[in-house]
């Protein structure tokens, strides 16, 4: 109703997005624990630890797990409640650490994740590959393109290989299997678009400004 308060720190501005940061949590839940497809790039993760222990996040977690899938909804609610009661003594806190720099921040934040993972396996290999995992995330961060497929990559892999496999054998060997059916072509089609749309707008916009550059 007054968008010549926005950017001025009202208190409507910032609680609406906050509000709607809030509830982006529970939403990217719901097709996780009904259908194993994760909301956001959190619950992606969530679901690469899931499999690590064996779950199968799906229509059938009710019945097969129902012990940690109402553990989950409780776990929102009482989180909930456990954020209204520490975040209102600590927003004084929280604005401090809004005002560091970046390049406090990061290596603070690197440091502890090489400590963590040091800790965990007690293999240098792992900080290596920790930091490549790093780089290619700034890297993949910089041409726009989200982490959440990445990770789903890396943690259903292995069955995506055994389904090719099979596929393979089905066909003897003839990879024109993977495009004669319309629904498999149709989704192969689509992976290869939404993998290079964010290349493709980068390019544009490098396009753009190089006519305007240009004059």
């Amino acid at each position: 109703k007054h968008p010549e308060k926005f950017g001025t720190g009202v208190p409507e501005g910032v609680a609406a997005p906050e509000g709607a940061n809030n509830s982006e949590t529970g939403g990217a839940l719901v097709p996780l624990l009904t259908l194993g497809i994760p909301g956001s790039g959190t619950t992606a993760i969530l679901l690469a630890a899931f499999i690590l222990w064996g779950l199968r996040p799906g229509p059938l977690m009710i019945q097969d797990n129902p012990e940690l899938f109402w553990g989950l909804v409780a776990s929102m609610y009482v989180g909930n409640i456990m954020l209204l009661v520490l975040n209102l003594p600590l927003i004084p806190l929280f604005a401090q650490i809004l005002k560091l720099r970046e390049y406090i921040l990061y290596p603070v934040i690197f440091g502890i994740a090489i400590v963590g993972v040091y800790t965990v396996s007690g293999s240098l290999f792992d900080c290596w590959m920790l930091a490549a995992f790093g780089l290619l995330g700034y890297v993949m961060r910089r041409l726009n393109y989200p982490s959440a497929p990445l990770i789903l990559g890396l943690v259903l892999g292995d069955s995506m290989e055994r389904a090719l496999r099979q596929s393979l054998m089905m066909s003897q060997g003839d990879p024109g299997i993977l495009v004669s059916r319309p629904i498999s072509a149709v989704m192969l089609f689509l992976a290869v678009a939404l993998l290079c749309t964010p290349l493709f707008r980068r390019v544009n916009k490098w396009r753009l400004k190089a006519l305007e550059e240009n004059g």
